[in-house]
Parts: C-alpha cells; sequence; structure tokens
C-alpha cells in the first residue's frame, strides 16, 4: 500500500482506499455498461463471430474513460483521476484528445 501511495503521491490510507474502490466500480461499471450499448448498436456475437470480443473490448475502452472520470468525481476524487486520465491517454499516444 505504501508503495501505491508514494507513487500516486497520496496522503492517506483513506484516500487509496477511495481510489481502489473507484477502480473497481469503473470496471465493472464499464463491462456491465457495454452488453446494452452493444446492442444498441447491433453488435451482436452472431454478426461477429469470433471478432465480438475484440470489439466488445474496444467499445468498453471509451466507457471506461469517460466513467473513471466521472465516478471518480462523485467520489471526491477528480483532480486525481483527471491527471491520471490525461497521463494515460498521453502515453497511448492519444495525448492531441486532450487540451491542456
Amino acid at each position: 500500500m505504501g508503495g501505491l501511495k508514494q507513487r500516486w503521491g497520496l496522503t492517506s490510507n483513506f484516500q487509496l482506499t477511495i481510489i481502489i474502490i473507484v477502480f473497481a466500480i469503473t470496471g465493472s461499471a464499464s463491462a456491465w455498461l457495454s452488453k446494452p450499448v452493444c446492442l444498441w448498436l447491433g453488435i451482436t456475437k452472431e454478426d461477429l463471430g469470433l471478432w465480438f470480443t475484440p470489439v466488445r473490448l474496444i467499445l468498453i475502452f471509451p466507457i471506461y474513460q469517460v466513467l473513471l472520470v466521472a465516478i471518480g468525481f462523485l467520489f471526491g476524487q477528480f483532480k486525481f483521476f483527471w491527471a491520471f486520465e490525461k497521463k494515460m491517454l498521453k502515453g497511448m499516444g492519444l495525448g492531441f484528445l486532450i487540451k491542456e
């Protein structure tokens, strides 16, 4: 726990616990939401076969990004998750999506 606190610049175990809870909720929620979004877009396993899983994972990515910041905001950790989001997108070469 101390390593994560130091790496992320956190000051308390409580803040670390909140951040881990936000990650858990966001991961579960994005996976759960991807099913109705796939249905809404008409993406089915029958139509795509083996491509269904990679397409669904690609679909989960933007859902996860939005939910991470939104749920982080609800838990009072917007500043942390916004910085985390910018760093992650820059690391993936998508930094042009974020204006400083």
